[in-house]
């Protein structure tokens, strides 16, 4: 099949003539197995990322993959000899294969076997900078390696010596285990620590009050490149897969008021749940967030791109951010026409369609992250007194614009205040405010035209 640009348009893929390259060392043979033939063009970018070439492809119409060898006896005859005529030495899998059908799937084929998650995984592994991203791709590697060790040293059994230390003694696929098993415990050790130094952090940015946005997406989405046309930031950037494993913070400000903008791992079609559970701790950033804005390669073509969306959906129900208020932004949009573009507007009209090249729509996308912001906010009449700066500094951060008045008493200070905070102002309270628990208050209420103090609710 012709590949797609990023527009959806047939043109020349950009790993192209890599991706056939006969004499590249690792040349896979990509297979496929499931009720409908699927696009494989995704694998075919995993692959190229971790630098192997398709040399050819084959998929297998059936309700669902032999659960021993993935595919069925006849089409694995067809399989061996189509690899061997392609000069493949590697089979490539568009699924997780259990131990046993990767097993057998090797012994039938006669060629080295792996599957989606091993490819993700290498590409983790290649793209981790940071020591908690490299201790978090360790983690994923031995707990999906463990069920898959093999007993190819069985013959070198350890006797014991002395009382009690009598019989065959360990087994060396028996060592292999338990040390995989203790280098588990460590690593989970190790990343609770860190997790523990990213909890004292986030515990100093909630003391600030200052509001948290998290940039979800699929991978190659450009959320490092929109994180760095709203605040400024200069984050490495490239167009590949996975680019980002590890969250990057900065802040930018929003009519007056300071948020914090936090990009986060991308996701992807089938992610490997070893790659949830070990990047717990990062993907935990999007679900302490106050907003999470969902971007989208809106250059791709509409069929994948619902593919993404859903996806994305998928992993944020899975680490318990699915409730958490959106944001929806298609980004760029400067790569497409406009035909597509009202195309776009008609079937995601509550979308923001940016460009984090070009700067176009920006504006709208901080708007829109203001309004889901103001929604949350209580309304609310403070009476701070003037012992009490320490506070009025603070609530000058949390709400941004605020009236205030000098009294006798103290500050008489009217905010809208986040509801996670509100509490620590309420002995504030001041008039209509205190009868009402500090409740959200309608314009009319405070302007006179609404029921008068006395009245009950």
């Amino acid at each position: 099949m012709e590949p797609k640009s990023r527009n959806g348009r047939r043109t020349e893929s950009r790993y192209g003539e890599g991706a056939r390259n006969p004499r590249a060392r690792q040349r896979a043979f990509l297979v496929a197995a499931g009720p409908e033939e699927g696009d494989l063009g995704e694998m075919r970018e995993l692959l190229a990322t971790s630098g192997v070439a398709v040399v050819g492809e084959m998929q297998q119409r059936r309700p669902s993959p032999d659960p021993d060898r993935y595919f069925g006896k006849g089409k694995l005859a067809e399989l061996k000899e189509a690899a061997g005529a392609a000069d493949a030495n590697l089979i490539a899998c568009d699924d997780e294969l259990l131990p046993r059908q990767e097993r057998n799937l090797e012994t039938e084929v006669g060629l080295p076997v792996i599957d989606r998650t091993a490819v993700i995984l290498d590409i983790f592994a290649d793209h981790a900078a940071s020591a908690e991203g490299n201790l978090q791709v360790e983690l994923a590697q031995l707990q999906y390696n463990l069920s898959r060790m093999r007993g190819l040293w069985s013959h070198l059994e350890r006797l014991g010596g002395g009382i009690g230390t009598r019989g065959p003694g360990e087994t060396q696929i028996e060592t292999d285990r338990r040390l995989a098993r203790d280098r588990i415990a460590a690593l989970k050790r190790r990343l609770r620590e860190t997790e523990a130094t990213r909890g004292v952090m986030r515990r100093e940015r909630e003391r600030a009050s200052l509001p948290t946005v998290a940039l979800a997406g699929y991978t190659n989405a450009g959320k490092s490149s929109l994180l760095n046309a709203l605040t400024g930031a200069e984050v490495g950037v490239r167009d590949r897969l996975f680019h980002t494993l590890d969250p990057t913070t900065r802040a930018f400000e929003i009519g007056g008021r300071t948020y914090l903008l936090t990009d986060t791992v991308g996701f992807i079609r089938k992610l490997p749940h070893q790659l949830v559970d070990a990047f717990g701790a990062t993907l935990e950033e999007t679900l302490q967030a106050d907003l999470i804005v969902h971007v989208a390669d809106a250059s791709a073509p509409e069929e994948q791109l619902l593919e993404m969306l859903s996806a994305v959906d998928d992993v944020l129900d899975e680490i318990g951010a699915g409730g958490r208020p959106r944001v929806f932004a298609l980004n760029k949009v400067d790569l497409l026409d406009p035909e597509r573009r009202r195309e776009l507007d008609f079937r995601h009209p509550g979308a923001v369609q940016v460009s984090a090249t070009t700067g176009e729509g920006l504006e709208d996308l901080r708007d829109a992250t203001e309004a889901q912001f103001l929604s949350g906010l209580r309304r609310m009449e403070l009476l701070v007194p003037y012992a009490e700066g320490g506070s009025l500094s603070e609530l000058h951060d949390v709400a941004g614009e605020m009236e205030r008045e000098d009294t006798a008493e103290g500050v008489l200070v009217r905010a809208r205040v986040p509801a996670g905070v509100a509490p620590r102002y309420e002995r504030f309270l001041a008039g209509a405010g205190a009868r009402n628990g500090g409740e959200p208050e309608a314009d009319g209420a405070r302007n006179g035209d609404g029921p008068g103090d006395d009245e009950k609710p």
